[in-house]
């Protein structure tokens, strides 16, 4: 079977099979009703009207319209237009995915229908109230918009985006953005008809000064602060003049461009009927015009792009057919607050918290310089975590020199969720790439506080930025990384999605961070102090019983008469210390087991003491990170952040009996992983400890 979240096995939303439930409604003759995502106001995301004539309705597309179907012969961009939601940024990326059959039809599988088994259930990958088509019978743009409303929660979280989102969520592909000012007109078209040539979606937009300029009409017929999707490119010949066009598509099907080249402009009088009729010019209005490249350079600001791989981000055109040489890694990860979220490198002391990943690049490529990388990073707007540094730029000619020497990576950081329901929050994210020296380079665990503060980036992802993916392309020499990601302010709850490419045939391998226990050296060598074997005696020739053992109950007893009041143990932490033992199935201490492990106890409240920076009797999951290191334990942060989340039960501190928890548990885990012969991904540690 394939990778589960490819195109043949996609993952399965909220657990639906849609497969299942369209034989379980045609068998049963009763049409779907979505319990996931009801007709309910919930759904719909936004205020209700008072006013009751303006009550939202739900119905199926038959209820509207007799004659309903799901295609009206093909599709194609002038299929979609803009209802009274306000996400022309999705829809003008629906209107470029119509351009590429291929990618199409991943989102929109063929063969469904509203006629032939029918049964009120579509499946999508990735005049009605929002969305609607010219073609007044036709739904499937409709269809469309419902289930990207039921992916993200509701139609109301649909309003006001950037059109890279919706770009990315129907290819999969890496978006990015272009301002206009940075090509010459004729470089600029050029770029734009290779992307359109590699299947690359384009829009563009125009900037808004002011929130009240948003959606202002130009004297050109151009909206401010409007998507638009770029469709296609084309030259005419007028007399003697060649001229670049761009055809474009405004999403709410109305309202075009009126300047030159625009539909009824006098200009194409004077271009011949086999020109007109290659460019399909329509003299209508339904939001499709061209537009010259050198008025488009002059009206609009921001070009963004969503290339489907690293190849299709060239700004030249290419005869290159072969396979991509790309090899994409991906990885899931979350910022827990006080645990895995440390924020940016001005918090120095929990920085080195942040999820890590490893990378290893091992063979140099060359990679030629494209117009389509952004190889300093789309700054913009944001947070900067750098204070005081100025790096002098390379001349072109030596940076393409460096970059011939090197490895080509390709890295983007997205952020996952931020828009729910009613509202839309993207934190500030960034992400910096640290070569990780040779000496480093077989220690197990992640890399600690003074790595950080000793070493600077070779790479990072730019300012930190309010947006769904930051990326940037970086050539590196061959060697060991370590990537971190990253929100501007610490303990910030989120998830996110790392996507790292590099070429194919430079061996790239990620590796995971181990956890080593050397738990028995640094914890239970110590010897028993006289006073607690005399204590140990005494107790177990009172309250043994006749196997000369003691219950749990006993035992807490005995450790709470050596331990100070508030670091107290409760009796279910000392049934854990208990089922860490080799007590023959019989849940009872003999003597020397109570002897090592109350003080593995009197030692672990020391180092409680040590990491209890601030006195609280609590430890917070950055000083629990240190603590255990300081047992012997040293873990990476999803191990960590794991524990927390089963022994802190929802707190934000961790008491002395957590912390004590943590340790039994971890020891168990490792005497179970020893026994069944667990090896680590990266080379097993050579003290005396072993590696999982």
């Amino acid at each position: 079977m394939s990778e589960l979240g490819s195109f043949d096995n996609p993952v399965k939303f909220k657990d639906q099979d849609s497969d299942v439930l369209l034989q379980k409604c045609l068998s049963s003759a009763v049409l779907f009703s979505d319990t996931v995502f009801a007709a309910n106001q919930s759904s719909l995301g936004i205020p209700v009207d008072p006013d009751p004539k303006k009550a939202v309705k739900w119905l199926r597309p038959k209820e509207i319209t007799s004659n309903a179907v799901f295609v009206e012969g093909t599709m194609g961009t002038t299929d979609i237009c803009q209802g009274q939601l306000g996400n022309c940024w999705l829809l003008a990326a629906l209107s470029c995915l119509t351009m590429h059959p291929t990618l199409f039809v991943k989102v929109v599988p063929s063969g469904q229908s509203l006629s032939e088994s029918y049964a009120g259930i579509f499946r999508f990958r990735g005049r009605l109230l929002f969305s609607y088509s010219r073609t007044t019978n036709e739904f499937w743009s409709a269809l469309v918009e419902k289930a990207y409303a039921k992916l993200i929660g509701s139609y109301g979280s649909l309003k006001g985006g950037i059109i890279s989102e919706g770009m990315e969520d129907f290819t999969g592909g890496i978006a990015y953005s272009l301002h206009v000012s940075s090509r010459p007109p004729r470089m600029l078209w050029r770029a734009i008809t290779a992307s359109l040539a590699r299947s690359s979606l384009l829009s563009c937009f125009i900037q808004a000064a002011s929130v009240k300029e948003i959606g202002t009409v130009t004297s050109e017929g151009l909206i401010k602060g409007h998507a638009y999707a770029i469709t296609d490119t084309d030259k005419v010949q007028k007399a003697s003049e060649e001229v670049l066009l761009l055809r474009l598509r405004n999403p709410w099907g109305f309202v075009e461009y009126c300047g030159p080249w625009s539909d009824k402009c006098q200009d194409w009088d004077f271009i011949d009927n086999a020109q007109k009729a290659r460019l399909e010019l329509a003299k209508v209005e339904d939001g499709e015009f061209w537009i010259g490249i050198e008025d488009f350079c002059r009206l609009f600001n921001t070009v963004e792009m969503c290339s489907v791989n690293p190849d299709s981000m060239s700004g030249e055109a290419s005869d290159d057919t072969a396979t991509p040489s790309w090899t994409l890694s991906s990885h899931q990860g979350t910022w827990v607050p006080m645990c895995s979220a440390g924020g940016s490198r001005r918090y120095p002391r929990s920085f080195w918290k942040n999820p890590q990943f490893q990378m290893i690049l091992s063979e140099k490529d060359v990679d030629d310089y494209d117009y389509g990388e952004d190889e300093e990073g789309e700054e913009g707007d944001g947070e900067d975590d750098e204070e005081g540094v100025v790096v002098a730029p390379m001349s072109k000619t030596e940076k393409q020199g460096e970059k011939k020497k090197k490895c080509t990576v390709l890295v983007e950081l997205l952020q996952k969720y931020r828009r729910q329901k009613d509202k839309v929050h993207f934190l500030y994210i960034a992400f910096h790439i640290y070569k990780v020296p040779p000496e480093l380079q077989d220690k197990p665990g992640s890399l600690d506080q003074q790595f950080f503060s000793n070493n600077r980036p070779v790479a990072r992802s730019g300012k930190y930025r309010s947006i769904r993916s930051v990326w940037r392309k970086v050539h590196l020499e061959p060697g060991s990384y370590v990537i971190v990601a990253s929100t501007y302010r610490p303990n910030q709850q989120g998830e996110f999605f790392l996507r790292v490419y590099t070429k194919t045939g430079n061996i790239q391998g990620f590796q995971d961070f181990p956890c080593i226990n050397n738990y028995s050296v640094m914890v239970m060598s110590k010897p028993v102090l006289p006073e607690d074997l005399f204590r140990v005696q005494k107790w177990f020739d009172e309250k043994a019983g006749s196997d000369s053992r003691v219950n749990a109950v006993r035992f807490m007893d005995l450790v709470n008469s050596v331990l100070e009041k508030d670091y107290e143990l409760p009796l279910e932490t000392c049934r854990q210390l208990i089922f860490g033992e080799d007590t023959g199935g019989r849940g009872r201490l003999n003597r020397a087991q109570a002897e090592k492990l109350l003080t593995s106890l009197r030692n672990l409240q020391s180092i409680f003491f040590q990491f209890d920076e601030d006195s609280s009797g609590t430890m917070s999951p950055f000083e629990l990170s240190l603590a255990l290191n300081a047992a012997g334990v040293e873990c990476d942060n999803v191990v960590v952040q794991l524990l927390w989340e089963r022994f802190g039960a929802g707190e934000q501190y961790l008491p002395f009996c957590g912390f004590v928890s943590c340790v039994a548990r971890l020891q168990v885990l490792f005497v179970a992983a020893q026994a069944v012969g667990c090896v680590s991904l990266s080379r097993p540690d050579t003290s005396a400890g072993q590696t999982c």
